[in-house]
């Protein structure tokens, strides 16, 4: 698998960033998050440090959190 670009990691972590922000913003720590969401707490660690993330996960998160894909990117991070 070739390496991502510069550009592409920049994205990568801008999205782990909104994740945590977001996951955050409910008032829950990752334990509390992923018992409620029925998740394992070290998913969610390593998504909200960029690893194992996919357009699928995203898109999942976002239905955990009560927002569209288009609030996810529709935010400053992404500017």
């Amino acid at each position: 698998m070739a390496a991502l670009s510069e550009q592409d990691e920049i994205f990568k972590i801008k999205i782990s960033q909104r994740m945590k922000e977001l996951r955050e913003g409910t008032g829950l720590t990752q334990s509390q998050f992923s018992a409620r969401h029925l998740i394992d707490r070290q998913t969610l660690n390593r998504w909200e440090n960029g690893r194992g993330v996919t357009i699928y996960t995203i898109n999942r998160f976002s239905i955990m959190v009560s927002i569209t894909l288009t609030e996810f990117f529709d935010h400053s991070i992404f500017k």
